[in-house]
């Protein structure tokens, strides 16, 4: 027993004499198989070498995500310390007491000066205007758009654009332009195609994209308040961007039906479309030569104003939380203290993070550093989310139901497809006890 205890005094000195802890604790970060999970590990190996704490981000598959997160919730598991979740698990994460609540930290280091108010709002706030915070902003995400810059700049093309529209041909500042843009190079007989725009109902892709274009129709979901959607997801203007949303579909790629993330960025890859919606995150792919033969030829923009110069984008992205259960809550504030400084920030936009720090997404090196950054910080100030609360999964599911059929099919109007989510919304909202 002596020797052994000589043995461990030993270690433990040798430990103190390297200048690292005697017990370094390890903190486990859970998010979704992604390259910004690649990412946040290369940042976390800092952490590890300043502090001695080894900080592991544990990765699942986007599908099996959200189903692993709660799982481990629900079974109050300590298997992870901190979760990267969705916007839109605010609400089950915080009232179902899975989050720990940080609003005591976003004061006492003023995060809310720190990342960008919309950042802040939806990744961090719930209930929406409360004051209440569950999250800091970590992988800030929009929808924005990818186009051809290759065949807006051929003076052919140029020449004939001018012609047939009387304007110019260059990138779209409004979603009327957008929309001609889109006609103008649809040309199926020469497998080329206007535009690439969200399908998917499989879970938030066609919701997003629509998103996006309500929003700048100057049209809402609903009151994010009172839960109120009468007049709101039905209201003309609602009406008029899913109208809208619906003649975009006939300028896409034949089979667009299904589309989601890696179908957005084949449409550019692939030569398709003139132009290509998708989340900013997977725009870095489109840089890259080996994985775009058209990279040189692709270029990027914010999603553009509606009718009467509104102009937002659905949120994509994620914020940070510490789990109830985790045993090592103190050593996760101490992590997010670290993660949220300008210098962590900096480096986390330098490995390929859309970081939400205010300071980082207004610096020109940030907007200069890709060709898509300066879109993505013209984005991240106007965005709008789904809904936050626990029941979002129910009403995303309602959405797809009856947007699905009228956007790819064509089935009845814009005006009673809306007209149903409605119904539909206000029986969910009845359930739960908001009406």
């Amino acid at each position: 027993m002596f020797r052994q205890t000589c043995i461990a005094l030993l270690a433990g000195v040798a430990l103190m004499l390297s200048g690292k802890p005697a017990s370094a604790t390890e903190l486990t970060i859970l998010w979704a198989e992604w390259d910004p999970a690649n990412y946040l590990q290369e940042l976390v190996n800092e952490y590890e070498r300043r502090t001695g704490v080894k900080v592991n981000v544990e990765t699942t598959t986007w599908p099996d995500f959200q189903t692993k997160a709660f799982a481990e919730f629900n079974a109050e598991g300590d298997a992870y310390d901190m979760v990267i979740g969705d916007s839109q698990w605010l609400g089950a994460g915080s009232t179902g007491g899975h989050y720990v609540e940080l609003t005591e930290f976003v004061a006492k280091h003023d995060v809310a000066k720190l990342m960008a108010p919309a950042a802040l709002k939806f990744y961090a706030e719930y209930p929406g205007n409360s004051g209440r915070y569950w999250a800091i902003p970590l992988q800030g995400d929009a929808v924005g758009w990818a186009y051809r810059k290759d065949w807006f700049e051929d003076p052919t093309e140029m020449a004939d654009f001018k012609e047939k529209y009387g304007r110019d041909l260059a990138v779209p500042k409004t979603l009327k332009e957008m929309r001609d843009i889109a006609e103008f190079f649809h040309r199926p007989d020469h497998k080329r195609y206007g535009i690439a725009i969200y399908t998917d109902n499989s879970y938030d892709a066609l919701a997003s994209g629509f998103r996006s274009v309500l929003f700048s129709y100057g049209g809402e979901l609903g009151d994010y308040e009172t839960y109120k959607v009468d007049g709101f997801i039905n209201s003309d203007k609602a009406v008029a961007a899913l109208e809208f949303y619906r003649e975009l579909y006939k300028f896409t790629p034949p089979g667009w039906a299904n589309s989601k993330f890696p179908e957005e960025n084949q449409a550019i890859t692939e030569g398709l479309a003139a132009m290509s919606m998708n989340y900013f995150a997977f725009f870095p792919a489109l840089i890259n030569e080996a994985a775009n033969p058209n990279a040189k030829g692709t270029g990027f923009f914010a999603n553009p104003a509606g009718p009467n110069g509104d102009q937002f984008a659905a949120l994509g992205g994620q914020g940070i939380s510490i789990i109830s259960y985790s045993q090592k809550q103190d050593e996760a504030f101490k992590f997010l203290e670290w993660l949220i400084k300008d210098d962590t920030q900096k480096k986390w936009a330098e490995l390929g993070g859309y970081s939400c720090s205010a300071t980082v997404l207004r610096s020109d090196a940030f907007q200069h550093a890709t060709p898509y950054n300066k879109a993505f910080y013209e984005t991240m100030f106007k965005v709008k989310d789904f809904w936050a609360v626990p029941e979002y999964a129910e009403l995303l599911q309602q959405f797809n139901q009856r947007v699905y059929p009228y956007v790819t099919g064509g089935q009845g109007t814009a005006r009673e497809t809306l007209d149903a989510l409605a119904a539909d919304w206000n029986a969910t909202f009845r359930k739960y006890g908001r009406h």
